[in-house]
């Protein structure tokens, strides 16, 4: 993980975005942040821990969080672990056409971000393993390869398939390959990885499940008027 140096007392900004936990709208990080640990109380610690707050500017809610790590003599901070504080869990409200087993494992990785950010990253890789087997009809055993099938299928829009991509790059799979091998593996996240697998997952069930049932809804619709008028269905 980078070193990052910040003042006792800062407005630190994030370069990716995120996700309001309570109203789930996309806004900027811009955490006003500040040391806790006994390093601010002139005791110098390995073990550094930061507070931040901010407000979501879509719900004006407050959004805390603690980012766990360790410092050295020249207060250079290295990022070990964020926890959201406040509020908990993260809400991210599926729609209708979402069912178990997708929805689930969604919501128990939705439910357990603000508690553990590597618990919360392997349910959604498991969840994202069983998405391209069950809907992509992957073949391959581990996740990086089942992502290579689909980039290779070009059966995903570009947004879509640099987002699943990007799992592996952001997961670090090269140097962590239990997390494609062994997808509900309990292992160290990187920065922004467990919200970015939400994000994909997002995307994805979109693709894969919601959009496929609303058109049927729609050609189902269709065909009832077209029965009633004595024309031939939509195939």
């Amino acid at each position: 993980m980078p070193v990052l140096a910040f003042p006792r007392l800062s407005v630190w900004y994030a370069s990716q975005g995120m996700k309001c936990p309570r109203c789930g709208v996309s806004c900027h990080e811009e955490w006003e942040r500040t040391c806790i640990s006994d390093a601010s109380l002139g005791e110098r610690d390995e073990v550094a821990w930061y507070a931040g707050f901010q407000l979501c500017p879509e719900c004006e809610r407050p959004i805390i969080r603690l980012w766990e790590g360790t410092e050295n003599s020249l207060g250079d901070f290295q990022e070990k672990a964020e926890y959201l504080v406040y509020p908990r869990g993260s809400l991210r409200p599926l729609p209708p056409e979402v069912g178990d087993p997708y929805k689930q494992d969604f919501m128990e990785a939705c439910a357990v971000l603000g508690d553990s950010l590597k618990a919360s990253a392997a349910i959604s890789r498991r969840c994202l393993q069983l998405l391209l087997r069950d809907k992509a009809k992957t073949k391959a055993k581990d996740l990086a390869d089942q992502i290579q099938e689909v980039l290779d299928s070009g059966a995903l829009p570009s947004h879509l398939a640099q987002s699943i991509d990007a799992v592996r790059q952001i997961g670090n799979f090269a140097a962590h390959p239990m997390k494609s091998q062994d997808t509900g593996l309990i292992v160290e996240v990187e920065p922004g990885e467990a919200e970015w697998l939400l994000d994909s997952l997002e995307g994805l069930l979109d693709f894969y499940v919601v959009q496929p049932a609303i058109t049927e809804r729609k050609r189902l619709e269709l065909n009832k008027k077209l029965k009633a008028l004595g024309k031939p269905p939509v195939k």
